[in-house]
């Protein structure tokens, strides 16, 4: 039985159970409704929960048209075109 690892694994208890009095401290001061975006603290243990869709992630790329995308292109190959007729000139 060796008392140091005892004590050791007793200490690290007792830090993880005053981290969470401390956030049950903090979510009971918060009872009201508040509003807007939840504080950072709050948004990392909803985003550690199991089987919960994560929250304040955007969806994916916006998508786009072929025809859209060709038109930007064409757009932006007549910027660079510009730029270097400027820079030449």
């Amino acid at each position: 039985m060796n008392l140091e690892n005892m004590i050791q694994t007793l200490r690290s208890e007792m830090a993880a159970i005053d981290d969470a009095i401390t956030v049950l401290e903090r979510l009971a001061s918060s009872q009201r409704r508040r509003r807007g975006r939840p504080p950072a603290w709050m948004q990392v243990n909803r985003e550690e929960g199991a089987g919960e869709e994560k929250v304040g992630k955007r969806g994916g790329r916006r998508k786009m048209s072929e025809e859209t995308k060709k038109k930007m292109a064409e757009a932006q190959r007549k910027r660079w075109a510009a730029y270097r007729k400027e820079k030449h000139a």
